[in-house]
């Protein structure tokens, strides 16, 4: 077998644009899914009473529940009920959804590690809980949840992929349809093994730097 080099040089630009259509969608469900974890693990810390056990079903839910369901469900099951999402948009919730709650228990983790002596000796020099939340507990969870976190990322990259299903034009859906236009079946899996190693290859690469040089700070 012989690959159509001179075909896959062709599509070199969709690949591209599809690319950057899923780096798009990964970067802002990361952040989302971040930001959201790094609430949810706060009301879980502080066992805020009714939003913690919400944080705790919704955890349950969505790290027991597969993304391609909760993707359909925003797509389709949400017109019944009179709410209608773009592809694009139903996509960019479904992996802050599960993103969020891979999130909540990596920071979860990291918070619950630090020990109760520092709460104790923060509060006895005068630091507000909040104070003592940002420039004490919450910096050292970090450290600790970075790990999983970054994990958690290339994770979240990975999981793109399963936007495909509702049309968003995506590394894997852009591979389907020329699969399906021009039977060059090889030629579009070597293009969309190479383009997901081109975007994961790099943030593990940063992860990992990232890794080193906290742990020996």
């Amino acid at each position: 077998m012989e690959l159509d080099f001179i075909f896959m040089k062709e599509q070199i630009p969709l690949f591209v644009k599809a690319s950057i259509l899923t780096l798009q969608i990964a970067l802002l469900g990361i952040a989302g899914s971040v930001l959201l974890g790094i609430v949810n693990s706060i009301i879980l810390y502080y066992k805020i009473k009714i939003l913690n056990k919400v944080v705790a079903v919704y955890v349950e839910v969505s790290r027991n529940t597969p993304l391609l369901i909760q993707i359909f469900f925003l797509y389709f099951g949400l017109p019944a009920l009179g709410i209608k999402l773009s592809n694009y948009t139903c996509a960019l919730t479904g992996i802050i959804f599960l993103g969020g709650s891979y999130m909540t228990e990596a920071f979860r983790a990291g918070l619950e590690s630090i020990e109760k002596v520092q709460i104790e000796s923060g509060l006895s020099i005068g630091l507000s809980r909040r104070q003592l939340m940002r420039y004490v507990i919450f910096p050292q969870a970090f450290r600790i949840a970075l790990p999983a976190t970054g994990a958690n990322f290339i994770f979240l990259l990975k999981e793109t992929s399963v936007v495909s299903a509702i049309s968003v034009a995506e590394l894997l859906y852009t591979t389907n349809s020329l699969i399906a236009i021009y039977y060059k079946t090889y030629e579009m899996l070597f293009l969309l093994v190479i383009s997901y190693f081109i975007l994961i290859g790099p943030l593990s690469f940063i992860l990992y730097i990232t890794e080193r040089r906290m742990k020996y700070d």
